[in-house]
């Protein structure tokens, strides 16, 4: 088992850690060119960010199949399964796994409880981080506004995309590539996206006039993403 700070230390690296962001993003294999090409560093420099990621195994590697002959370089993908960091050591995983048994067992009354604790949750987390910037939620402008909720969503991967129609109605965009829950969700699927969505619906509710929240893309129906649309007035 991997220690924790050669984890951390691995990815302090700032350039490094941007090219893991990017792996996630983008769900792709990559080859050791295109990486130095999109982040305009040395060929080497990116082959011993990509060898140390894998070393972490937050990264896949594999020898590419071209079938042209000759020796066949190594293509890279970040590992959807992900990382955890526990130090001193705590079982939260185990901890998540009874929770989530506990309410598959006592149905939808549990879960529909469950729907407003997220809801909750991700009002509480975007109130926080309002207070935290000692921000005045009362002169905050639009965009200002789209600031915070991009920075709260900035460790599950989904950058807001603003479009204005002729009425001058606002709607977001937003996909989610680095589900926090993705190791879950393939056994509670049925209710787990629907207290995550519970939880993104609370933060924006914070923040804007919503009228709809709209799931349109899904990573259970074999999607890239989670991606949502929302319509708001300011």
């Amino acid at each position: 088992m991997l220690h924790p700070l050669k984890i951390t230390s691995t990815l302090s690296d700032d350039t490094r850690f941007s090219i893991y962001q990017y792996m996630l993003q983008e769900k792709d294999y990559f080859t050791v060119q295109k990486i130095a090409e999109k982040f305009q560093i040395h060929p080497n420099v990116a082959r011993l960010h990509l060898t140390k990621l894998d070393e972490i195994n937050v990264i896949s590697s594999e020898y590419e199949k071209t079938g042209k002959g000759g020796r066949p370089g190594r293509i890279y993908k970040a590992l959807e399964s992900g990382i955890t960091l526990s130090f001193p050591k705590r079982n939260y995983e185990e901890l998540l796994s009874w929770v989530l048994e506990i309410l598959d067992e006592m149905g939808p009354d549990a879960i529909e409880v469950g729907k407003r604790i997220c809801y909750r949750k991700g009002q509480k987390e975007i109130q926080q981080l309002i207070q935290d910037k000692s921000l005045d939620f009362d002169m905050l402008s639009f965009e200002e506004k789209v600031n915070v909720i991009t920075e709260a969503a900035s460790l599950i991967g989904y950058v807001p995309e603003i479009t204005v129609n002729d009425n001058g109605k606002k709607s977001i965009r937003f996909a989610v590539y680095n589900c926090p829950y993705h190791n879950e969700i393939a056994q509670y699927a049925n209710f787990i996206c629907s207290l995550h969505e519970s939880f993104l619906r609370g933060q924006f509710d914070v923040l804007f006039d919503v009228h709809d929240f709209e799931q349109f893309e899904s990573m259970t129906d074999g999607c890239k993403y989670c991606s949502y649309k929302i319509n708001v007035t300011k």
